[in-house]
């Protein structure tokens, strides 16, 4: 399974990285992570007007997009447009941090998966 990272690097910015969660075979049941251990769920939405400008993320967790897309910016311009069904991993918790903007005008509905620190 495919998902993106957003992290602080030593100079301070926000980086993107793709990351694959590896999956076990369990035959007919299907194929499952590892546990991530966490500490609590949030649901959000918000209209089709956002935009936050630079912030961090206030704690480690995943960010599952359920309806509508996020444009995710980083310092260096570099956008990412992530779609109903993606996952963020946002650890990004200092540093300049990243833009948050919504896509065509679209509300979108997301689940925050917050993460115990690794």
């Amino acid at each position: 399974m495919n998902i993106v990272r957003i992290f602080t690097g030593p100079d301070g910015q926000s980086h993107f990285e793709n990351l694959t969660v590896d999956l076990d075979d369990l035959a007919s049941m299907g194929r499952i992570s590892k546990r991530w251990p966490g500490t609590g769920v949030q649901f959000r939405e918000v209209d089709g007007d956002y935009h936050l400008d630079f912030h961090v993320a206030p704690r480690r967790q995943l960010v599952v997009n359920l309806t509508g897309s996020v444009e995710i910016e980083i310092g260096t311009g570099e956008k990412r447009i992530l779609g109903p069904g993606s996952i963020l991993l946002a650890e990004d918790k200092t540093g300049q941090g990243h833009i948050s903007r919504n896509v065509g005008g679209e509300p979108r509905t997301c689940l925050f998966v917050h993460l115990d620190e690794a």
